[in-house]
């Protein structure tokens, strides 16, 4: 048999959940399927790449239906859906995938699927008639669909890890924040800041998954997600931007490249500030992380509504930290390229009462 190629754009997982969470026409028929002990393989695309592994069924062109679907399924064999899901193409379809595709299930029909959306690049969906579970085969990723009510308990916990998160990094940011301005700011302390970010972030990405699993059911989720986020991507990128060691402000390339380098510690790894701060570039020992540092002024910029980060970069590159940028006249932020009058008084305002 010929490999076929994979359709242009694979779906994602994130995407192929959206299109399976509750409240969608194709939960509905899951939740069917699931109700009446039948099992089920649901391929989403009918493309060349998988007509060519179709062998014997029926063939016809109907709209698709959330009870259309539990009839055909409880046939034999597998359902073809459209690429878009609003059409059902085939029904009672044996798959016949290269066996080639490695696979870690034992019965037949997950198989067949796991080895269907390797091959086609399509999701796949197996609904197991014995265990009654949902699983989601796409983007060389296997995952179970967890009920709602699962779902719903973890994230809550998850809520109420991130708020102790939201609370604790407050308090030391504000702390961060005011040592910044008096000039006694330590590596520890931006470590400490940073460490707390990167975890908020991370419980947050973890909440995005479940949110999409929740479909209209993760509303209200959603909404404590994004309150307890705020703005984190932009705290973290100032954060690396003040203290990123560079001749100069830190290029978009070596900002991308510390950011991999924290998503890739371990959560181990990121509670010990001298891996932070060897990411930032910093000596990276314990007497290191008593000295003190100074910030470049992207934090205190950024506190400043409505400018702009080109702007933050030319100030900065202007007057280098923060000490001489509180120090800066209206008349010398107007001097710096690209700031003007206008900017340079909205600016020297905003640092007015951090002046000490």
């Amino acid at each position: 048999m010929t490999e076929s190629t994979a359709p242009e754009h694979a779906p994602t997982l994130d995407e192929t959940l959206q299109r399976l969470a509750p409240g969608t026409h194709l939960r509905d028929a899951l939740a069917r399927i699931q109700r009446g002990n039948t099992g089920a393989i649901i391929v989403v695309g009918d493309g060349a790449d998988v007509i060519s592994l179709c062998d014997g069924g029926i063939e016809f062109d109907v709209p698709f239906a959330p009870t259309r679907l539990r009839e055909l399924c409880k046939m034999d064999g597998a359902v073809i859906l459209s690429d878009d899901g609003t059409r059902i193409r085939r029904a009672n379809v044996q798959l016949v995938p290269s066996p080639s595709h490695p696979t870690q299930e034992s019965g037949t029909r997950h198989r067949s699927a796991e080895r269907t959306a390797l091959q086609t690049g399509r999701p796949v969906v197996a609904v197991s008639q014995s265990m009654n579970i949902i699983t989601l085969y796409v983007d060389g990723v296997r995952h179970v669909l967890e009920e709602p009510a699962t779902i719903l308990a973890r994230a809550n916990q998850a809520i109420a890890t991130m708020e102790r998160y939201r609370t604790r990094l407050d308090t030391a940011n504000q702390r961060l924040f005011t040592s910044e301005l008096g000039g006694y700011a330590t590596v520890h302390s931006v470590a400490s800041v940073l460490e707390r970010e990167v975890m908020l972030k991370r419980v947050g990405l973890e909440l995005d998954r479940d949110v999409l699993e929740l479909g209209t059911d993760g509303r209200q989720l959603n909404l404590q997600l994004t309150e307890l986020r705020g703005d984190n991507d932009r705290e973290i990128s100032m954060l690396l931007r003040d203290y990123l060691v560079s001749a100069g402000p830190p290029s978009d390339e070596q900002l991308a490249d510390a950011l991999v380098s924290l998503d890739r510690l371990a959560d181990a790894d990121l509670l010990k500030s001298t891996n932070i701060s060897r990411i930032l570039g910093l000596p990276a020992t314990e007497e290191a992380l008593a000295q003190w540092i100074v910030p470049r002024g992207y934090r205190v910029l950024s506190r400043i509504p409505r400018v702009q980060p080109f702007l933050m970069d030319e100030v900065v590159a202007a007057f280098s930290d923060v000490r001489s940028l509180l120090k800066a006249s209206e008349e010398d932020l107007a001097a710096v390229d690209a700031v003007g009058a206008l900017w340079a008084r909205h600016i020297h305002d905003g640092l007015r009462g951090w002046r000490r």
